[in-house]
């Protein structure tokens, strides 16, 4: 009879993770790195804990990007809300920023030099990939989209391996779910859970830079991918080529969040029951605009501030609550206090009761002795969203993002 680590080991290098098996038929190639990348999720082969609590919450997802030409990663988006455009375009945020100071950051000493704008993305046919935010985006940055073609599974082949890849190397982790029930057999995944969101961003970006760039890759007869992108970087050189680059990843971000449109009231900007203002709209309200004539861009991940477009100039500037006392608040609790305020009959929401009612729930949370699993992951949810160290988060002063291309109007509105 096997032993538990017998077992586990031949569940481990019996059988490879099901994205990890061979993809037939021709896949595209690159000449130069970032010349095109692919992009594609799934959720982590692994259950996290909450940082408070140290209780499981479930498994996050993941976006990779990897750059065809090197096999490198170019960059990656954890979190524990499901696909979405706005989700990719924090993958790309991160693909085009440079790394070293968010590596620093995380104390981790490696190198990770893959950095600006791809020439061409390749993905499937999922609707975050047909969303009007993510095709806006791209459009903005001349960046080509490369929808898969159905029915060629190669062309996604190399983000697909690589997601395989990197979820074989987390069926080492404690709290692993490994590809399937059959694979986990009698191994408790919950209760051996230890890692947080936090603990796993690092963990994936240690096993990145020091273990699969540095790793000879079988698709490119060995190459190191790391040294690949290098002497690709040094060909281009030689011809005279650079890689472009986003003069600013916060504004780069801001091109691929969803929009909103909305009318100026002398009062300031109404969005979901919560208004915002600042003395850069004093003009417009003179000006009485058309009705819905704002096209507005919010961050999911913070509804504190939203951002508006100036087509006259060009840019976009920063908005706050008009009730700056109000707390940052995520897209999730919103929905949840506005679900709240609907289950206790409130025939009136309005800000007040919006944030007496987050106020609330934020209360039950810190008083409760046991959270049930989804509070747990709201918690979880908030406190990694809210302190997030992404250079495209940071709070900034109500200040202009210039754009040198023009912005074109776009639909009502859109889920992000």
């Amino acid at each position: 009879m096997l032993s538990v680590t017998e077992n586990r080991t031949e569940r481990l290098y019996g059988e490879r993770h099901p994205e990890a098996k061979p993809i037939y038929g021709k896949t595209p190639v690159s000449d130069t790195p970032l010349g095109w990348i692919q992009i594609d999720h799934t959720t982590v082969d692994l259950i996290i804990v909450d940082p408070i609590d140290r209780l499981p919450i479930g498994r996050p997802w993941i976006t990779i990007a990897i750059d065809v030409f090197s096999r490198c990663i170019a960059g990656f988006y954890l979190s524990l809300e499901a696909p979405s455009a706005t989700g990719v375009g924090f993958c790309l945020t991160m693909v085009v920023s440079d790394k070293q100071t968010w590596l620093e950051q995380r104390g981790i000493d490696a190198s990770w030099p893959i950095v600006g704008k791809p020439c061409r993305i390749g993905v499937d046919n999922a609707s975050e990939f047909h969303s009007a935010a993510f095709e806006r985006g791209c459009k903005q940055h001349g960046i080509e989209i490369e929808w898969r073609p159905p029915g060629q599974p190669h062309f996604g082949g190399i983000v697909e391996r690589v997601i395989g890849t990197l979820m074989t190397l987390t069926h080492e982790l404690p709290g692993t779910t490994f590809s399937n029930p059959n694979h986990r057999g009698d191994y408790d995944s919950d209760q051996t859970s230890c890692l947080t969101l936090e603990g796993l961003e690092h963990w994936l970006a240690l096993a990145i830079t020091k273990y699969y760039h540095l790793k000879p890759h079988e698709g490119m007869d060995e190459d190191i991918p790391l040294y690949r992108y290098e002497q690709g970087l040094q060909a281009m050189a030689h011809a005279g080529k650079t890689i472009p680059m986003p003069r600013d990843p916060r504004a780069f971000l801001i091109d691929f969040l969803p929009v909103v449109r909305r009318s100026l009231q002398r009062d300031g900007i109404i969005i979901d029951h919560i208004t915002y203002y600042s003395d850069a709209l004093r003009p417009w309200i003179r000006l009485r605009k058309e009705p819905g004539s704002l096209m507005i861009r919010r961050d999911p991940r913070d509804l504190s501030q939203i951002y508006v477009f100036d087509a006259e100039n060009n840019y976009y500037f920063v908005v706050p609550y008009r009730m700056l006392s109000r707390p940052p608040i995520t897209l999730w609790e919103h929905k949840l206090a506005r679900k709240r305020l609907h289950e206790q009959r409130r025939d009136k929401i309005d800000e007040n009761s919006l944030f007496a009612a987050i106020d609330e729930m934020r209360e039950i949370e810190r008083n409760a002795e046991t959270m049930t699993r989804t509070a747990r992951r709201n918690r979880t949810r908030r406190q990694a969203v809210l302190t997030s160290e992404n250079p495209a988060n940071q709070k900034q002063p109500p200040t202009s993002q210039e754009y040198t291309e023009p912005v074109s109007p776009f639909e009502d509105i859109e889920p992000w």
